[in-house]
């Protein structure tokens, strides 16, 4: 099921990380995408696109497609502990404030995608994807949906706003 088509965008500030070092260089590769796949997948929905790619994709594979990534930060685990990299990219699309990208630090695989809508609702997705949801609460009065029926997670603001959401 597609993602409704991009709002108008509005300028604002990408999500507040911790302070981030450069990206490493790292030499450029030939893609892995997904058999079946191609670059008009992407073009038609870039966050199904790369979901497809988890498992396939290095950071390599990521840069031919994205461009290098704009900042970096660490994976952390329930316990804190590193378990692998996040990269932010802008979404060449339009689709997307930004789109970060979570590799494995033990086999380097593309493992998550966070995407950041520029202007999408809890009841948007709702109608999207359905209600077969748990949920919990998150810091800051957000909530945390989880879909029962697929591989996705939504962060939920508030008022009602799409934080991000998060496909696995």
């Amino acid at each position: 099921m597609a993602l409704p088509p991009p709002e108008p965008p509005v300028p604002a500030a990408p999500p507040v990380t911790e302070p981030l070092a450069p990206a490493p260089d790292i030499p450029v590769a030939q893609p892995k995408e997904t058999p079946g796949l191609t670059s008009a997948d992407f073009q038609a929905d870039s966050a199904l696109f790369l979901q497809k790619q988890i498992g396939w994709w290095s950071l390599a594979d990521a840069r031919i497609l994205l461009g290098n990534p704009e900042r970096q930060r660490p994976a952390l685990d329930d316990n804190q502990q590193l378990n692998g990299q996040i990269y932010a990219f802008p979404d060449p699309t339009g689709r997307y404030k930004e789109m970060e990208l979570d590799f494995d630090a033990e086999n380097g695989n593309l493992r998550t995608v966070f995407v950041y809508p520029w202007n999408m609702t809890w009841q948007q997705c709702r109608r999207l994807f359905g209600v077969n949801v748990s949920s919990a609460q998150a810091n800051k009065g957000r909530i945390f949906y989880s879909y029962v029926n697929r591989r996705l997670d939504v962060l939920v603001a508030p008022g009602g706003q799409v934080i991000s959401l998060g496909l696995y």
